[in-house]
């Protein structure tokens, strides 16, 4: 039964030593903050001054918050902090994703498909020097060129047998008469036409990237890759999809980027929020591979273009066989001359 008597309050001194915890521990998860902030400033060289510096900690510790709850969740992949996290998604999304929108869906297709069974895992990067290593756009939505570029490098080894760098920058500065907007975005389909009536691309080593919009100076006689044709596979063929990459070479996609995936650090990424058709897409990247974990769950093995420090080294693992965030709609290749 209760006992008003047993109802004890504090006495001055422990009212004080509980304050004086509980401003300890307030001070020590500061300090701490602090020193984790410090440390992500130093490794990602970011610097500001003191006003902005107040800004950025504050949202740096929001999406610590984030991450962290998302993590001690039941969820197929993991967040992490990395160099976007002192940025609200409204900034990384003006940056890094497509902000003209973008036409890529095929209704119907030219991709043919055989017949299986396919295996049961592919990784292009597995079988032979037929994948360039992860680049970085920078601060410049030009994933489009990056993912074109990509897919064309990986074409182009597997046909030749040799890999050979190509570059973004004359994409970005030389087909916006193919639809394409430079740093404002583009589409991969429309870059591989571009490339097919352009009468080829330059490596990225003749014509290096910028990051910015800059005057197209495209030299035919210094062209190191054809194309001869472009396959679009048709809209929401997820199965075509496979059947390109298990049989023939990476394709490149697009799909529908929703905040949590700039923290996104491993695992399968899924999301009940992005959307699935093709006028939302605003991020273009490049399969090179697929399989299913242990769990029963398939994904794709998919290159991105924020370099290697973020994801699993640049890359990462995104949900496969429901069309998620609208990746089935806008998945394209190009045939290369030998």
């Amino acid at each position: 039964m209760y006992d008003p008597k047993l109802l004890k309050f504090p006495t001055s001194q422990s009212y004080h030593f509980i304050l004086y915890a509980s401003m300890a521990t307030l001070k020590t998860k500061l300090f701490l903050l602090y020193l984790l902030s410090t440390s992500f400033d130093l490794q990602h060289n970011k610097m500001y001054d003191t006003d902005e510096y107040g800004h950025r900690l504050q949202i740096f510790t929001e999406n610590k918050r984030i991450i962290d709850h998302h993590n001690a969740g039941n969820h197929s992949f993991k967040m992490g902090l990395n160099k976007f996290s002192d940025m609200k998604f409204e900034e990384f999304r003006k940056f890094f994703l497509l902000t003209e929108p973008q036409n890529c869906s095929a209704t119907k297709g030219s991709h043919v498909s055989k017949t299986g069974p396919y295996p049961e895992f592919v990784d292009w990067r597995l079988k032979g020097n037929f994948v360039s290593p992860v680049k970085n756009q920078g601060y410049c939505g030009s994933c489009w060129a990056f993912s074109t570029t990509g897919c064309l490098e990986s074409v182009n080894a597997i046909t030749i047998g040799k890999l050979i760098l190509l570059s973004e920058q004359q994409l970005i500065d030389c087909s916006r008469d193919f639809k394409n907007h430079g740093c404002l975005g583009g589409v991969p389909s429309q870059a591989f036409e571009y490339i097919k009536y352009n009468k080829g691309l330059m490596t990225e080593e003749d014509y290096p990237y910028k990051g910015h919009d800059a005057t197209c100076h495209f030299e035919p006689a210094l062209a190191a890759v054809y194309v001869l044709d472009v396959v679009n596979i048709t809209r929401y063929d997820e199965k075509a999809m496979v059947d390109a990459v298990a049989w023939l070479n990476p394709v490149t996609f697009s799909f529908d980027v929703m905040a949590d995936f700039m923290h996104y650090k491993e695992g399968v990424y899924t999301s009940t929020q992005c959307k699935n058709t093709a006028d939302r897409v605003n991020h273009a990247v490049l399969a090179v591979g697929y399989g299913t974990e242990e769990n029963g769950m398939p994904y794709w093995i998919v290159k991105n273009s924020w370099g290697t420090d973020w994801g699993m080294d640049g890359y990462f693992l995104i949900e496969r066989g429901k069309n998620m965030c609208g990746l089935a709609t806008c998945s394209t290749y190009p045939l290369c001359t030998v």
